[in-house]
């Protein structure tokens, strides 16, 4: 039986037995967009009366010191948020779509519980593959569109999908998403200019008033732009403000579960996109009438946005399906204390302009280790933060300013590995990697780090256990860049797409070899591929990478070998008994190097089955 058959049978099993116990609570998740931690009061922010409404939220149910979200990038975080699973279990490492998915969404396991299940914001961020099945979605109402930065129509679709629901006669799960403070900013445009905009927050901030976070710098543009990201996180204030009365309206308010939380840090460079403490810490509260005690303040448990779905199914009473790779932490909100919650794992992939850059990072409360496998000098990072007056505020400065420099440096290549003290260093200004004193802690957070990957199968695991070999690192990224290039070709090469999809010049001979697989093969069985070449004599002796690899296009094993002139090679994999049928594939390039590849090849799927009998 294939997994999404199994996961069906078991969400109808589980559904009817929810039915018959009493009413589980509603559920109302608030997310706002590109606001970090300390932007918000009670999370000690340093400018007054940002987020009256948010603090007010805080002070009636539970916030938590030591939360992070999983990745520092829209998209793929809210996906690991409402999937309890990495980014590399799911596939939706970027910003683009994965049909084929075979785990249960938010979506499908609150509906299967009984649910009436909405969204408001960030419909297409929000699941692995659109359209989703969503009951209703509240970003559009009576045919007209809502404006996303209007905080009364945050009201409006709130109010909706709870009368909805009762009509229904359901219990609500809403996912009702703000886009503040996300960019444009309040009366800014996305050029920096100042615009005319209709929707003023309750308070505006001056650039003089606003504080300059220590991982940016002293500058006119900067705190012109730091105005403007203040006000719109009062703004996005605002828009809470609504949502909570549309709820203390209805008769739902002592019944509904509220969480809020960001889907990562502003929006601005050494924030967004990245891994630094900084970047992915999140401002999660979570208010639960009649259980958890209001103003508690939780300094003790690390907890992350992939364990939000294993905490929601226990608070609904629901068990868990296999595969999540986050843990409930429930028992917290009854005010139990939980072991085993010292550390946080996140990391970052790829941006939405396909351009892959991958991080790896572990945090516990008082350090952080971060990998950048595609660091090696020469690779330059990506974001959209480049588009800031920040950004190009610091371009120009580093011409005459050392430290500046040195920053835009560190920000534009990275290096492969830091360390710091975030208790002592929150902005990530030292990198302790090489400091002997922090040798101890250092290969703490590595060892850490490891079972983490292990457990979760990241495809980078061989690139983090064979990091001081730069070449073969740099041979994994440059593999994993061509795929996401691949995916952004076949984009473009859709009908009703204009733009071209040239094929590199090294890729226009295709006759340099031929490869042949069979259809299926076995789990415990060897996978036996024959390459078929031809080489020109000028080409001399040549190596064959070729590589197997997982139905997400990981790579399970590598091997190479050296030929020359006219022949047929084969080459063996075992493939493992424990492995999950799927769709395998082969890959394989010729050349010293995959930059300067001559030819590089991919099978079609090879079906993977279970030997008869297991």
């Amino acid at each position: 039986m294939k997994p999404m058959s199994v996961f069906i049978l078991f969400v109808a099993i589980m559904g009817g037995t929810l039915q018959a116990k009493e009413t589980p609570p509603n559920i109302l998740i608030v997310t706002v967009d590109d606001m970090s931690c300390d932007s918000v009061g009670v999370f000690d922010c340093e400018l007054e009366d940002t987020t009256p409404h948010i603090d007010g939220l805080a002070r009636e149910g539970m916030r938590f010191h030591y939360a992070h979200v999983q990745t520092g990038s829209c998209y793929p975080s809210r996906n690991v948020l409402l999937s309890g699973r990495y980014s590399h279990n799911t596939g939706v490492e970027g910003f683009y779509q994965v049909k084929d998915t075979q785990y249960p969404h938010l979506v499908d396991l609150m509906k299967s519980a009984g649910y009436f299940v909405g969204i408001r914001g960030k419909v297409s961020h929000s699941t692995p593959y659109q359209p989703y099945a969503w009951d209703v979605d509240l970003t559009t109402l009576d045919g007209e569109k809502q404006h996303i930065k209007d905080p009364e129509s945050y009201y409006r679709s709130t109010q909706r999908g709870i009368d909805l629901a009762a009509k229904a006669k359901k219990p609500f799960c809403l996912n009702i998403n703000i886009s503040d403070p996300h960019k444009p900013f309040y009366a800014m445009s996305g050029k920096g200019q100042v615009v005319d905009d209709p929707y003023v927050p309750s308070q505006v901030f001056s650039a003089e008033e606003v504080p300059v976070p220590g991982f940016l710098f002293e500058h006119p543009e900067v705190r012109k732009e730091l105005s403007h990201y203040y006000s719109s996180v009062r703004r996005a204030d605002d828009c809470v403000a609504q949502i909570l009365r549309a709820l203390k309206e209805s008769d739902q308010d002592e019944k509904t579960v509220v969480i809020f939380l960001s889907d990562h840090g502003m929006p601005l460079p050494f924030a967004k996109t990245a891994v630094w403490y900084h970047s992915t810490r999140t401002p999660l509260i979570i208010r639960w009438p009649g259980v958890i005690e209001p103003g508690r303040v939780d300094k003790e448990h690390m907890v992350s946005a992939v364990d939000l779905m294993p905490t929601l199914l226990d608070i609904i009473g629901m068990p868990h399906p296999e595969g999540f790779d986050g843990r409930s932490f429930a028992p917290v909100l009854h005010g139990e204390s939980l072991d085993g919650r010292d550390y946080v794992y996140t990391f970052h992939n790829e941006n939405s302009g396909r351009n892959r850059s991958p991080m790896r990072s572990i945090q516990s409360q008082n350090y952080g280790y971060i990998f950048n496998p595609w660091s090696d000098g020469q690779r330059v990072f990506r974001t959209a933060t480049t588009g800031t007056l920040t950004y190009r505020a610091m371009e120009k400065l580093a011409r005459t300013d050392a430290d500046l420099s040195a920053r835009l440096k560190l920000f534009k290549h990275r290096v492969p590995e830091e360390l710091y003290d975030y208790k002592n260093d929150p902005d990530a200004r030292k990198n302790l990697i090489d400091d002997p004193d922090y040798a101890d802690v250092l290969a703490e957070l590595r060892r850490e780090m490891r079972l983490v990957m292990k457990a979760s199968k990241d495809p980078l695991l061989e690139a983090f256990d064979r990091r001081e070999d730069a070449a073969f690192v740099s041979s994994v990224i440059s593999e994993l860049q061509a795929e996401a290039d691949a995916r952004r070709k076949a984009k473009s090469a859709k009908p009703g797409n204009s733009k071209p999809t040239n094929a590199r010049p090294r890729q226009q001979n295709q006759n340099l070899f031929k490869i042949v697989v069979p259809e299926t093969v076995a789990t415990g069985e060897m996978l036996h591929v024959g390459i078929h070449y031809n080489l020109p004599a000028e080409l001399g002796e040549q190596s064959f990478h070729v590589t197997l690899k997982d139905a997400r296009r990981m790579r399970v094993e590598r091997k190479v070998q050296a030929n020359a002139g006219k022949g047929v090679m084969s080459i063996a994999f075992q493939i493992p008994k424990e492995m999950k049928p799927q769709d395998l594939s082969i890959a394989v390039f010729v050349g010293a190097d995959y930059e300067t590849n001559l030819l590089h090849k991919v099978t079609k799927p090879i079906r993977l089955t279970a030997v008869e009998g297991e």
